[in-house]
Parts: structure tokens; sequence; C-alpha cells
């Protein structure tokens, strides 16, 4: 596969430079902005209420709107879910690696916009599925599901939790409200539907209105528009041509002296999307996100951190049309969690950034394609395992930045 095109740079910080954040960070000179939004006070019982009106909800839509045979349930098939034990599915690729932990994220944001935090919102994207698996359809429980809707829910509902808060302003009005209103929805539908209900949707604030303060942690997105080929069997010039939207953010700081308990306060995240051409409209969906880490090195010019991170990626492709029957590639990293490394140096000559990150994470659920399964939905297998990864960034200022990505999936 090969992409060219145009990238637009929007970091988001109010500092001068990332090197004078960092050094203020560490010189304890940033304070809590006035401005910020009030916590949320915890509602368990209520969030688990949500979590259940969620299923009965898609339960009702599969069963009565598209009657779907799975969502026909009676008391037999669902007894027999108890007492027949659990098999792994055969659901198409998008389905296991995808759709599900996507489904994970509402669950999980039905806690979160609730007031709990990350480790006590994940409970809820396991019960959630569990119900689901159990309760929800006729076919028997598949572990892969619960595995793949609560680990990679909880990455997925994290990202789009912190996320959508970075588009809120309650202070807004018109048309430039509507637009943070809608686009926060899109990304955080659970949250979205929470501010409607409650009419936060529309009402102004005069203080406390802010939902993110880029001061404390800073936001750079990127997004490249252009033209991509992908071969078929490896063929330089037999393939697909189409164009494709990127979009990139670093949400964080990923080294800055200080060590850290609180989860996601940095991750990194990368979309892919193609258009035409028969192919997936999410083609890739990387996330890393740092659940705890502690400084290990902390110099004038040089910063080191060791932390726990976790892991979820996910790449799609299939068969190229009027081309061979063979899919390109696919792999899912749907639950990882392992050691990082984060080396970065502020200013180096004409660098303004030079940061190396190293990672190692265990697989509990992985997929890829096989050349030897092909039942059903299913031309993929999955498993455990293991990756590493690697990412070199060096950043020119304003005139570029230059980065190189090695990951190694063993399934």
């Amino acid at each position: 596969m090969f992409e060219i095109g145009l990238t637009y740079r929007q970091p988001r910080n109010q500092h001068e430079s990332w090197k004078r954040a960092w050094e203020e960070k560490r010189s304890k000179l940033v304070f809590a902005d006035s401005t910020m939004a009030l916590p949320v006070r915890k509602r368990y019982w209520q969030a688990a209420a949500e979590v259940t009106a969620i299923n009965v909800g898609v339960q009702l839509f599969d069963r009565y709107a598209l009657n779907s045979d799975f969502a026909q349930t009676t008391l037999r098939p669902l007894k027999r879910n108890f007492t027949d034990g659990m098999v792994w599915d055969n659901d198409f690729f998008i389905t296991n690696m995808f759709a599900h932990p996507y489904h994970g994220n509402l669950y999980f944001n039905a806690a979160r916009t609730n007031g709990l935090t990350f480790w006590e919102s994940a409970p809820y994207a396991l019960g959630g599925s569990a119900m689901w698996e159990f309760l929800g359809e006729t076919e028997p429980p598949a572990i892969n599901d619960i595995i793949a809707t609560s680990m990679g829910g909880m990455a997925i509902g994290e990202m789009t939790h912190r996320l959508s808060h970075t588009i809120l302003n309650d202070h807004d009005r018109g048309f430039r409200r509507f637009v943070r209103e809608v686009t926060a929805t899109i990304i955080n539908p659970i949250q979205g539907l929470h501010r409607i209900i409650s009419g936060d949707a529309w009402r102004v604030k005069n203080s406390n209105y802010h939902y993110h303060d880029f001061n404390e942690i800073p936001v750079d997105m990127s997004f490249s528009v252009g033209w991509r080929y992908l071969a078929d069997d490896g063929a330089l010039f037999r393939g697909l041509h189409a164009p494709y939207v990127n979009f990139t953010l670093t949400y964080g700081t990923s080294v800055d002296g200080d060590k850290h308990t609180t989860p996601y306060d940095f991750f990194d995240l990368e979309g892919n999307a193609a258009f035409g051409g028969g192919q997936p409209s999410v083609n890739m969906l990387n996330i890393v996100g740092r659940l705890w880490s502690t400084p290990i090195l902390d110099k004038k010019d040089m910063a080191g951190e060791f932390g726990i991170y976790q892991h979820f990626n996910y790449y799609d492709a299939k068969p190229i049309e009027d081309g061979s029957s063979l899919t390109p590639y696919r792999i899912s990293e749907a639950a990882g969690f392992g050691p990082g490394f984060i080396f970065t140096l502020p200013q180096m000559g004409y660098l303004s950034k030079m940061e190396q990150r190293v990672f190692v994470s265990g697989i509990l659920l992985g997929g890829t394609k096989s050349d030897y399964f092909n039942v059903i939905e299913r031309d993929y297998n999955m498993g455990s395992g293991f990756s590493i990864k690697s990412k070199t960034q060096l950043d020119f200022g304003k005139y570029g930045r230059l980065i190189l990505n090695a990951k190694y999936f063993r399934l």
C-alpha cells in the first residue's frame, strides 16, 4: 500500500513552544483554570441502567426492525447459553474486531458520562458485553466477543470520552455551538444523548464552561488527504487507486518528568478511511494509551519514561475488485497491554523535537487472515501472542515532520 497527499497540522496548546510547555510543567507554573467544568457526581446505578437500556434497545431493533434470526430469543436458547458453554464465533472480521469494540465503548461511556473513573467504568464494558452474549441473542455466547468488546471498548471509549471533551465549550452560542455539539455527539454518542436529555447541549454558561485545559494537556492534530494505491497480490502496477483521508492525534505529553497514574492522560490515535473500490471505509484504527508511567531519565535537555500502555490496532482490506481473490492484509490487536519506553529531546540543532518510543505488548486477543480457515463468514483466525512496536519522530519546527513506524505482530 502506498499513500501520498497533503497534511494540515494544528497544535492546540497555549504555550509558545513544546519546550516551554515542558519546562513550565517541570517548574509547576501551570495553574488550574477557573473556567473548567465541575466534576460529575458518580451515579453507579444510573450507569448500570443505561448499559441495560443500550442492550434492550439494540435487541428490540434487531428483533423487530431488522427481523434478525439471532435476535428471536426465547427461554430455551437463553437457557442453553448458560449450560452449553462458550464458543469462538464465525462473524466477519469487521464485526468481531471493530464493531464489537466500538459497541463496548458505548457501555464504557455510559459509566464514564455518569462520573465514574476509567477503572470504575471498565466493569460496565465487561458486564454489558456478558449481558448481551448470554441474554441478547440465540447464538451461543462467544468468548472472543466478550474480550474484544470489553478490552477494545475501554480503549475506544476512553479515547472518545477525552476527545469529545476537547471540542465542548458551554460558553459558545449559535451555529458555532451547534457544530461543537454535533461533532462531540458523533464522537461520543452516549455523552451527546446525556447532554440533550439534561439540556446541557444548549445551556450557555459564563463559568465552568471548559471541559479540557489545553495548557495542562496539549493536543496535536493532523489531517491528511490524498491518493492511495493498494496492490493486488503484491503487484507493482496491478491494484486499486482511490482517495483517502487520514487523521492522527497526540493527546497530552508523552514525557514530562512526572509520575502518571491517570489512564489515558497521554494517548496516540491514528485512523484511515478509503473511498471507492469496494474497500472498507475504516481500514485502519490505531490507539496506544498510557495507563501508568514513571520517569527514568530527567536531565535538562533529555527525558525518559517507563510505563504500562494499552494497545488497540485494526487493519482491514478486501480483495481488489476485478483482481485476484487474495486479501491484501488483515491484522487485529483487539486487546493488548504491555510495557513501553519513551525518550525525548525537546531541542537539538535544527530539530525542535526528537522522540523515540518502544513498546512490547501481550496480545490477549488478535486476528489475522488465514489460508487455512474459511468457515461461514470467517476467512481469518483468532489467537493470542505479542507485538513489538517502534516509533521514531523528528520535528523540524513548523517546516516538517518525519515519522518512522515499525510494527511486528506474532499471533
